[in-house]
């Protein structure tokens, strides 16, 4: 009697425990292939790069020459960095080295992972506030504009949203400087940084991060304001809504699970548009950061270098753009 029942059970199980496992394998199956495309793509991106930089004006050689250096030093110099090698050959040592960690060596000499490895974590704090900002302000602005639709409120946070969104970083940061700082002084112009290089106050980071935060947040309030919409008009939220609960729970509980997967693809796709933006806003308030050694490769034409920046970026986008797609998967199915 009690083998039978234990048979049973297992019989019962056995069609539960079989899905999962092919969800989990189909899921694993999906994030490799999305993971292999994206690493051919972005491949082709970087031998892009080294082919633009080649097409640029002058080299790394005659950028990075001393002043009154003559031309056999150049062509010294040229020769040190490989320079007179097909851009091919030279593409072709750099990505090959690149899983084992090497990023290459700079047109000054220096180990570009190390060149790097300074400003890093100056960037991930603010593009990492300016991250976390934004997805906070969008999901409070848009389920608020979404508790009230067609309301006066709602149409004020469609306005205002679309104007900020619509604002590139730059303008944002120019009008944060006059305001904020030339006008009454209240926050520093420029970065200035302590003796281990990193912003000396957080008052340093205020303005830097409300630059790249402003048209973000306008985006992804959009978004979130759109996905509620989408779910308010399905019928497990009306049902819910025609019970009688309170908006707020109708909101939270019903709708704002359904809407995730639309929010989490927005919010990764401002993950690209925050790290771009962060070359010209740190470039405007002198932070010391990776735009600003991005910046100043570009002005060397030190292809290592923007390549490294490049293929950090990338794999970062990457990352958060698989999250988004597992979230995707996990709320609509393995087949979404």
């Amino acid at each position: 009697m009690t083998e039978t029942g234990t048979r049973t059970a297992e019989a019962a199980t056995r069609p539960v425990r079989e899905p999962a496992a092919r969800r989990a394998a189909a899921l694993a199956a999906r994030a490799a292939a999305v993971l292999a495309k994206r690493a051919l793509v972005l491949v082709v991106l970087l031998a892009l790069v080294f082919a633009a930089i080649e097409l640029l004006p002058g080299d790394a050689a005659t950028a990075t020459s001393e002043r009154g250096e003559g031309a056999a030093g150049v062509a010294a110099r040229r020769h040190l960095l490989g320079l007179d090698r097909p851009v091919w050959e030279r593409f072709w040592d750099w990505i090959t080295a690149l899983p084992t960690g090497d990023l290459g060596t700079s047109a000054r000499g220096e180990r570009v992972a190390d060149l790097l490895a300074a400003p890093l974590p100056n960037t991930v704090l603010l593009g990492g506030t300016a991250f976390v900002l934004t997805v906070l302000a969008a999901l409070a602005l848009g389920s608020w504009a979404a508790a009230r639709p067609k309301g006066l409120l709602d149409r004020i946070v469609d306005l205002t949203s679309t104007a900020a969104f619509a604002l590139p970083e730059f303008v944002v940061a120019v009008a944060l400087l006059l305001v904020l700082s030339l006008w009454t002084g209240w926050l520093p112009a420029a970065t200035v940084t302590g003796a281990d290089g990193s912003p000396a106050g957080w008052t340093m980071l205020v303005m830097p991060v409300l630059a790249l935060t402003v048209p973000q947040t306008g985006w992804n309030t959009r978004i979130v304001r759109a996905a509620l919409a989408d779910q308010a008009a399905t019928p497990h939220v009306e049902a819910a809504r025609l019970d009688g609960l309170p908006t707020r729970q109708v909101l939270l509980r019903h709708a704002l699970p359904g809407a995730w997967p639309a929010i989490a693809t927005g919010v990764a796709t401002s993950t690209g548009m925050l790290l771009g933006g962060t070359v010209v806003v740190e470039t405007l308030f002198n932070y010391p950061g990776i735009g600003t050694v991005l910046a100043g490769a570009v002005a060397d034409r030190d292809t290592p270098v923007i390549a490294a920046v490049v293929a950090c970026s990338a794999a970062l986008i990457t990352g958060v753009l698989l999250l988004a797609d597992l979230v995707r998967a996990r709320t609509l199915g393995a087949r979404a």
